[in-house]
């Protein structure tokens, strides 16, 4: 069983924690428990507990009505608003709730149906980036066991493949041709699957090297295909001045071919552009650059 600082259970609840110590006071809707230094801790079943007081109060239900719920009533609450699958953030919570209990069927089911009513794309971009993105600070502290970040991101992976592998690949002589890759040492290659998937969709042809790839790997691919277009991710793994040092030695070896680059901090580290270096804020926004090239 986990155990959390208020700050990590605002992180992963949305709540502030000035509200989490009020609904504690005034409610006694979650009671932490304490170290020996008298610091508050919490565990799943809290986390879990006021993810499901979020979802109600969200839903226009006072706190002081929800106080008054047993655990069976706030369940039984929550259950009957499964049909409202198209609440991004209710999936949100719901999948942060699976994953706490490694309940690959309930994250499955969340995430198909989510998918059967929105589209894939809709929830990729509206669920699941958001999910990642509010787990991923507790992965880096380490809070989250490294087998929750295992357990999600392979059942991710697999629903992304399978949306992959459903696209027929292009014959069209005309198309643009992208390189997807990963800097060497870099190995979180879901957000460049997705793209992957996006310039698939969008009748363009990939070569997808994948996780981890030499710079001279990529110079070599790109010689034998005669790419367009270089398409990379570059996370917190680098530092600031090796991020810049890397997409300028991009730059230099790719000077006819144009480099999209995503990442959180991209737009932090680049102050000064690059030619022929183009950042991508959101995959919304690459979605209108591949839609020009049609």
């Amino acid at each position: 069983m986990a155990s959390y600082s208020i700050k990590e259970l605002e992180n992963l609840s949305g709540i502030k924690a000035h509200t989490i110590r009020i609904w504690e006071k005034r409610y006694n809707l979650i009671v932490p428990s304490r170290t020996d230094t008298n610091i508050r801790y919490y565990c799943d079943k809290d986390l879990k507990r006021l993810l499901n007081i979020a979802i109600l109060n969200r839903q226009g239900i006072r706190i002081s009505e929800i106080a008054k719920f047993s655990d069976e009533e706030l369940s039984e609450r929550i259950v009957n608003m499964a049909s409202d699958s198209g609440d991004a953030a209710y999936n949100i919570e719901q999948l942060v709730i699976a994953m706490v209990d490694m309940d690959e069927v309930k994250f499955d089911r969340i995430l198909s149906r989510y998918i059967m009513h929105e589209g894939f794309e809709n929830a990729v971009i509206k669920v699941i980036f958001p999910f990642f993105e509010r787990i991923g600070i507790l992965w880096q502290t380490g809070t989250i066991n490294p087998a929750h970040e295992h357990f999600v991101s392979n059942l991710f992976r697999q629903k992304l493949m399978v949306a992959i592998d459903n696209i027929m690949v292009t014959d069209n002589q005309k198309a643009k041709k992208f390189i997807l890759f990963l800097p060497e040492g870099e190995y979180h290659e879901l957000g460049l699957l997705f793209y992957n998937y996006l310039i698939r969709k969008s009748g363009q042809i990939v070569y997808y090297l994948g996780s981890s790839v030499p710079f001279n790997d990529v110079v070599e691919t790109s010689k034998m295909v005669n790419s367009d277009y270089l398409f990379t991710t570059i996370t917190a793994l680098l530092s600031k001045d090796e991020t810049v040092k890397y997409l300028k030695n991009l730059s230099k070896a790719f000077p006819l071919q144009k480099i999209f680059v995503t990442g959180q901090q991209i737009g932090q580290i680049l102050k000064q552009p690059l030619s022929n270096v183009i950042k991508i804020t959101s995959p919304h926004d690459f979605s209108e650059t591949l839609k020009s090239m049609i």
